[in-house]
C-alpha cells in the first residue's frame, strides 16, 4: 500500500482510513470466531465529472443479492494468503478483475478499513480502498453473474437529491443512492455513507425520504 501521488481531493478518504474506528462504520462487527473471509475493492478514479466511485451490479438471477449493485470483491481464496495479512489486499484487487476486467496494475492500493461483517450471509468483509491511477476498460465479464459495470461520480453520490433512506419489509432501515438507474443499499450504500461523512463530503440531507424494497431483497 502507499499513499504517494494521490490526488489532494483523497487526502480526506486517506485521513479517515487512517482514523476511523470499527464500530463507526457499522452495528454489525465480525464474530470473535467464524465467518467468511472476503473483501471488496473501493475503488476512487477521475472522471468527466470529477471523482467517481466503481460499481457493479450483480445478475437478476443470482440466488442471494440478485440485481444489487455492489462493490467488486468477493470471498478470499487459499492463494490469497493470509486473511490478517495482505490476503484482503489480493482478494479483492483478483475479484474486481475477475468481475469487471479492470486491470489491477493500474490500482494504486491506499488504504484498507476495519473489518466488517454482513449477519445475512455471514461474510467478514475488508473494504481495500484504491486510486485508479491508470484506468482500463470495464465491462460485465460474467453476465451469469454480473449485470453491469458502471461509475458514478462523487457529486451524485453527495447530491442531496440523490439520497434516500431504504427500509426493508422487515422494519431494518439504513442509507441509499438513487444513482446511474439504480437503487444502492445495504452493505455497499453504507460503507459509501460512513466514508463520505468521515471525509467531510456529506451534505444534509432528508432521511425522512424512504424508499420501500422488495421482500426478495
Amino acid at each position: 500500500m502507499s499513499t504517494e501521488g494521490l490526488p489532494e481531493w483523497l487526502d480526506p478518504v486517506v485521513r479517515a482510513a487512517e482514523t476511523v474506528e470499527p464500530h463507526q462504520l457499522s452495528r454489525f462487527l465480525p464474530p470473535e470466531n467464524g465467518g467468511r473471509q472476503s473483501a471488496v475493492l473501493v475503488l476512487f478514479g477521475q472522471g468527466a465529472r470529477g471523482p467517481e466511485l466503481l460499481l457493479m451490479e450483480r445478475a437478476g438471477t443470482l440466488r442471494s443479492h440478485a440485481g444489487q449493485p455492489s462493490f467488486p470483491g468477493g470471498a478470499l481464496d487459499p492463494e490469497d494468503g493470509d486473511p490478517e495479512g495482505s490476503g484482503p489486499v489480493r482478494a479483492a484487487l483478483r475479484e474486481a478483475q475477475e468481475e469487471t476486467g479492470l486491470d489491477p496494475a493500474g490500482v494504486q492500493v491506499f488504504g484498507v478499513l476495519p473489518r466488517l461483517y454482513i449477519p445475512v450471509s455471514g461474510f467478514v468483509v475488508t473494504p481495500v480502498l484504491g486510486w485508479w491511477r491508470e484506468p482500463s476498460p470495464v465491462g460485465a465479464v460474467d453476465e451469469a453473474e454480473t449485470a453491469r459495470v458502471f461509475t458514478v461520480p462523487v457529486a451524485d453520490l453527495t447530491d442531496p437529491a440523490h439520497r434516500v433512506t431504504a427500509r426493508h419489509p422487515r422494519g431494518h432501515t439504513g442509507p441509499a443512492f438513487l444513482v446511474e438507474s439504480a437503487l444502492v443499499w445495504g452493505f455497499t450504500a453504507g460503507v459509501i455513507d460512513r466514508l463520505l461523512h468521515f471525509a467531510g463530503w456529506e451534505i444534509p440531507w432528508d432521511r425522512t425520504k424512504q424508499v420501500p424494497l422488495d421482500r426478495s431483497a
